[in-house]
């Protein structure tokens, strides 16, 4: 998982966030919270090798650590990511209780509702790194694109998510190139859709806060970063 953000925008090299002056997230009692944009893509980074490598720490689940969230909570970052059985953020990026706040649609698919939780985290929890996850394999996207292309009526809770995600097809490609290239295609445009709203532009702006897109291969278990 290499990649340089600046705000929302990702690029190559290491992953490196050039944000500065990022508000200062509370020490919990035992340790601290990444602070910053860049701390908080660090920590990502460190829990998905150590995860792909069997090293897994699983931190922060001691008897201590539980006491001591039940007065409060202070994650350091979002992870919007698919609902997925095969990709639990908290496993793929070997973290604990209080950690991570994850929110999780079929696709990534961006309604008030996640949204509104992923407004929450960074507006009222001062969470600086939101990370849209989309995974290999996406039965979500999967779903979308066959129903575009063989006209096939799907059940109607089922077909708002696959009418979510239409508009991130890549049709430049055929077959099973076309699901995989719209999982990332669905990555960069849920990421632009929470870049674009306002409160959480103007963290943006301010240095306090970046969005990111990743994908997960499961045949690796490698985050990286989608453009």
């Amino acid at each position: 998982m290499r990649a340089a953000v600046t705000g929302t925008a990702v690029t190559a090299g290491a992953w490196v966030l050039d944000v500065p002056g990022a508000a200062a997230v509370p020490a919990t009692a035992d340790r601290r919270r990444p602070a910053t944009p860049e701390a908080a893509l660090r920590a990502l980074e460190s829990g998905n090798r150590r995860w792909r490598t069997f090293r897994e720490r699983h931190p922060h689940e001691t008897r201590a650590v539980r006491r001591e969230l039940v007065s409060g909570q202070h994650p350091f970052a979002v992870v919007l990511g698919c609902i997925d059985s095969r990709v639990p953020p908290e496993l793929v990026f070997d973290q604990g209780l209080g950690d991570l706040m994850t929110v999780r649609s079929a696709g990534e698919v961006l309604d008030e509702a996640v949204l509104g939780s992923v407004a929450y985290g960074v507006l009222e929890l001062g969470i600086p790194l939101v990370m849209v996850l989309g995974h290999q394999s996406c039965g979500a996207v999967a779903a979308a694109v066959h129903a575009e292309e063989s006209g096939e009526e799907l059940p109607a809770h089922i077909r708002y998510i696959a009418d979510q995600i239409k508009p991130a097809i890549d049709h430049s490609v055929e077959g099973a190139a076309r699901i995989d290239a719209t999982v990332s295609a669905q990555v960069r445009l849920v990421r632009s859709r929470l870049a674009a709203d306002a409160d959480l532009a103007a963290r943006i702006a301010a240095g306090r806060l970046a969005i990111v897109g990743a994908r997960y291969e499961l045949t690796s278990q490698l985050v990286h970063r989608v453009d």
